[in-house]
């Protein structure tokens, strides 16, 4: 089979898991594209939003799409990094004993790990995931355990602030995307979540959605071959070098927001290992498109998600940071000279 037909084959895939998971996710369309995109760019995802607008549900139903094995852990305050690495009870016969935990268990088949509420978790325990983000892999029982089809879902609940711990920028720049999930705005949208009570039952739900709809022990492999397949013109590359300095001195391309000192704004812009997340996912919005080449549109799709949350502010400036980390993103699309 040809390269190109191999990457239509699995685009088919990629769309049709969309479709499973929109089946029971509505109203929520950006954000199951940008989910998608993350899967086949082969980065984390950090979904926030309010209380009960379906964080939980549409990770599950990724999960359940995606098939291999799936691991799913509740952040609270008295969670330890020991309690991802091992579990320990007493057996039967009063012994006890040592098992391995969520992140161990099932070795190099754990394909989702979902860790919901994340912010309600110790720093320790964000360190510890952070590690297995970034090298998929963690060392236990005189042994190292990889995970290399591993993608880790999180969520953060931004209503309360109770007994919560707030993600370090490391930890957040371990995360491809940081999504926003909106309450659905449509009328319609609005009264099928609220009388159908087709979507009052969330595991019923999840059974709707038909499991392995790609195939995750080729994902990776599917990633490297969307990386290499999609192409970036010059005019491209020099549009997303112009962005990169953009979120290091904005005021430089005539970008100013209200109310803000412009030179003390940023702490630091972007770093090589952001901009290199931006590419591969906009290489993955064009793919998804069929396209095999990037376009300004690409880009600009998976800008926001990809860049936001790794622009630093100066701490006079960090408090108003969704603010303004939106305000700026928005003025470096509409002031740069688009190729």
């Amino acid at each position: 089979m040809a390269f190109d037909e191999q990457l239509h084959d699995w685009r088919s895939d990629a769309l049709r898991l969309e479709d499973e998971v929109g089946k029971i996710v509505i109203g929520q369309r950006q954000t199951i594209r940008l989910i998608n995109v993350a899967l086949f760019a082969r980065g984390h995802v950090l979904l926030e939003g309010g209380v009960g607008v379906g964080k939980t549900t549409v990770l599950r139903a990724f999960a359940r799409a995606v098939g291999g094995a799936f691991e799913r852990v509740e952040g609270t305050i008295d969670l330890m990094p020991g309690d991802l690495v091992y579990r320990t009870y007493v057996d039967a016969q009063g012994k006890p004993r040592i098992d391995p935990g969520p992140l161990l268990r099932h070795g190099e088949q754990l394909t989702t790990f979902f860790f919901n509420e994340i912010n309600r978790a110790r720093p320790q325990v964000q360190s510890l995931l952070l590690r297995a983000m970034a090298e998929r892999s963690v060392s236990a029982f005189d042994r190292e355990y990889r995970f290399a089809h591993m993608t880790v879902f999180a969520d953060r609940n931004k209503v309360e602030k109770e007994e919560t711990f707030e993600l370090a920028s490391a930890a957040r720049d371990r995360f491809l995307f940081e999504l926003n999930m909106p309450t659905p705005d449509d009328d319609d949208v609005r009264r099928a979540l609220v009388f159908d009570t087709t979507f009052h039952d969330a595991d019923a739900l999840i059974e709707r959605v038909r499991p392995g709809v790609v195939a995750w022990e080729r994902l990776n492999a599917m990633g490297a071959a969307i990386q290499s397949g999609v192409h970036a013109s010059g005019e491209i590359e020099r549009y997303v070098l112009d962005i990169w300095r953009a979120t290091e001195t904005p005021q430089r391309f005539g970008i100013a927001l209200d109310g803000v000192d412009m030179d003390r704004l940023i702490l630091a812009g972007v770093s090589p290992r952001g901009m290199s997340a931006l590419m591969r996912a906009a290489r993955v919005s064009a793919w998804l498109d069929g396209r095999s080449h990037l376009n300004p549109e690409d880009i600009h799709a998976v800008l926001p998600p990809a860049l936001g949350h790794r622009v630093f502010f100066t701490p006079i400036y960090e408090l108003r940071r969704q603010e303004l980390a939106q305000a700026l993103i928005d003025a470096i699309i509409t002031r740069l000279a688009v190729p």
